[in-house]
């Protein structure tokens, strides 16, 4: 998915989804959920560590 595909189907623009990707923004929590409902995925999956250590 393009960021203007997902901006588009998060009603936000893309060059604020291009920013946030590259975390030049603090993501406000309704945005978040509007990404999140776009990528079709929980809200806490975006927020997981892609990298959790191991024990």
């Amino acid at each position: 998915m393009t960021q203007a595909g997902l901006g588009e189907a998060a009603e936000l623009h893309r060059t604020f989804i291009g920013s946030v990707e590259r975390g030049e923004r603090n993501i406000a929590l309704l945005s978040l959920r509007r990404i999140a409902r776009a990528l079709r995925v929980p809200v806490a999956e975006l927020l997981a560590d892609p990298n959790p250590k191991t024990a």
